[in-house]
């Protein structure tokens, strides 16, 4: 939940206050935002992650934290379940849950994730987005908005599609490597849907950690469709992007986790399993 704040200040910070959102394209009420979190000590423009997308890959899928945790950290985000259940969409502080039986249900806070990235989502900018008839389209008209190559970002994007195509994971077993236990994962397509597309871009340097590029999932307007974003086509979206320059991760005390061999690159496996194909680095 969002409170409005009013106040009077000087006419000397009304005018500085003017120039910063001039000159870096930011509002004014997230350049204030931003400033009483600095002054106040609170988390602001902050990712918090579960595990390792290494670990991921190497079919380390043990649930560790749990939902009700997670929410103490962020009201958005994506994710997985315990054993790779399905996909996780959070938004607006719910939590979905969309299985490879093609069900979407919101998640109890017992439930568990062994792998899960969030944040308190506050749009500093938002954007039309030109018409995307594909998942490379609506990549790159994302990417000539984005700020810099080197910042994670949170992105929210609003609208009706005209298609859409999803996967969910399916259940596995752990030590089932994250491409295997994919290559049998359930794809749903439907047309004419409104919905809004949940998640983040990372930098490449990042790609040891988590998930590279762009990781987006879906979650219809009903709450009765989502998944893990594969292919796309809508006109008339609405992107509204979070800048994130801070990121937390915990490390799983499981003895799963402790004892995996996260030697290695992972990018390669997450390309395919997270698009099916080798993705083209952004």
């Amino acid at each position: 939940m969002q409170r409005e704040l009013h106040c009077r200040v000087s006419e000397t910070l009304w005018s500085a206050l003017d120039e910063r959102a001039r000159s870096t394209g930011e509002s004014v009420s997230h350049i204030v935002e931003r400033a009483l979190a600095d002054e106040l000590e609170v988390d602001h423009h902050s990712i918090f992650q579960v595990s390792t997308s290494g670990a991921v890959v190497k079919g380390v899928y043990t649930g560790c934290v749990s939902v009700g945790d997670l929410r103490r950290h962020g009201d958005f985000g994506v994710g997985t379940f315990d054993g790779l259940d399905g996909e996780m969409i959070m938004l607006d502080g719910r939590c979905f849950q969309a299985r490879a039986d093609g069900t979407v249900s919101e998640a109890p806070d017992d439930a568990l994730t062994p792998f899960a990235v969030v944040t308190g989502f506050h749009a500093d900018q938002q954007f039309d987005l030109p018409p995307v008839g594909g998942w490379a389209d609506l990549c790159e008209a994302i990417d000539g908005l984005r700020r810099s190559e080197n910042v994670f970002v949170g992105i929210r994007t609003e609208g009706r599609v005209e298609r859409i195509t999803v996967r969910a994971a399916c259940r596995s077993v752990a030590g089932v490597d994250l491409v295997t236990a994919t290559s049998t994962q359930a794809e749903f397509t439907l047309e004419a849907v409104a919905g809004t597309l949940v998640g983040f871009w990372t930098p490449s340097y990042a790609r040891a950690i988590t998930v590279a590029g762009y990781h987006l999932h879906f979650i219809s307007e009903d709450r009765r469709f989502g998944g893990h974003v594969l292919d796309i086509a809508a006109r008339g979206l609405v992107l509204s992007v979070h800048q994130e320059t801070d990121v937390h991760l915990a490390i799983p005390e499981t003895a799963e986790f402790l004892a995996a061999d996260l030697r290695g690159d992972p990018g390669p496996a997450l390309d395919v399993a997270e698009h099916g194909r080798p993705a083209r680095q952004r």
